[in-house]
């Protein structure tokens, strides 16, 4: 499937370079940037836009910083390699990205990230999961390809 257009944020005259600030701007906050590539991972699988990750062994020591764990990401649950802050990030990603029922975030959920991050630590992560979520609709508006992982 090609694409429908170019994408928005190159046709709409000043559009790209706030976007690019704000993920500047994320990734001064002092959430390891493993976290937010982790975030940024499952909210795109969640969306289901495809992202084309390292998965062998080669391709992830061919990827520049990517993280082994990449892989397991969707079943983040059951695996033993995300610590407990990880773990509180990616809930906080999917209750946020789902938006479904009566209380989509619950206090448990943000309670829990909490014991993890400061306040600009959430905010960040917050935003990171809004900025993921702004670009998968945007991508599967307009048919874009899969990207590779950067």
């Amino acid at each position: 499937m090609s694409p429908r257009m170019k994408n928005p944020s190159l046709v709409v005259p000043d559009a790209l370079q706030p976007l690019l600030e704000l993920t500047k701007s994320i990734s001064k906050t002092g959430v390891p940037p493993q976290t937010l590539d982790l975030v940024r991972l499952r909210v795109s699988q969640i969306n289901g836009r495809a992202v084309l990750i390292p998965v062998g062994a080669r391709e992830l020591k061919e990827a520049v910083d990517a993280d082994d764990r990449l892989p397991m990401v969707a079943g983040w649950r059951d695996a033993t390699c995300f610590n407990d802050a990880e773990c509180a990030a990616l809930e906080l990603a999917e209750a946020a990205t789902r938006l479904s029922g009566e209380d989509p975030v619950p206090d448990e959920v943000w309670a829990e990230v909490a014991r993890y991050y400061n306040e600009q630590e959430l905010g960040a992560l917050v935003l990171q999961i809004g900025v993921v979520n702004l670009w998968n609709r945007v991508n599967v508006a307009i048919n874009e390809e899969p990207a590779e992982w950067s």
